[in-house]
């Protein structure tokens, strides 16, 4: 299994009020609603319109290869939270790791587990790091 890591982001509010909003997506609805249309590329708005959302999973239209669901596999609190790729061709984990820093702040990584074929490894590890480093900096565009 390859990882990827994101640099850590701090945030500003609790780990606890961080994990509290990523630990149950149903409380990221309200953003993607808030989401300007007129800054999503015409092409990408049904997409943005497809993604499906539950208090344990989120599921994006995957085109081709099918719709690519995350479903909350293991929770620590406030610390970790873990999602599994489902719809994926090889195994695939996001977590997210949540650490303390002061009472209104925290520190947040972002890591991306992915079973990579050895000879796939240069041709997408490049990308999948920066898929890892995206999720990151959104997670600093969540009103906490």
């Amino acid at each position: 299994m390859s990882s990827y890591k994101s640099q850590n982001t701090l945030l500003n509010a609790s780990a606890e009020r961080v994990y509290d909003k990523l630990s149950n997506f149903e409380n990221l609805k309200g953003l993607l609603e808030k989401v300007p249309l007129d800054q999503v590329p015409e092409d990408k708005r049904g997409m943005l319109e497809s993604i499906t959302i539950t208090p344990d999973a989120i599921t994006v239209p995957g085109g081709p290869v099918g719709a690519l669901a995350f479903r909350i596999v293991e929770k620590s609190e406030p610390s970790l939270i873990r999602l599994q790729g489902e719809g994926s061709p090889i195994p695939l984990y996001l977590v997210m790791h949540i650490t303390p820093e002061t009472a209104d702040s925290c520190s947040a990584q972002v890591e991306v587990d992915i079973d990579l074929p050895a000879m796939l490894k240069p041709m997408v590890g490049g990308h999948i790091q920066k898929m890892a480093d995206q999720f990151g900096q959104v997670l600093k565009a969540i009103p906490f």
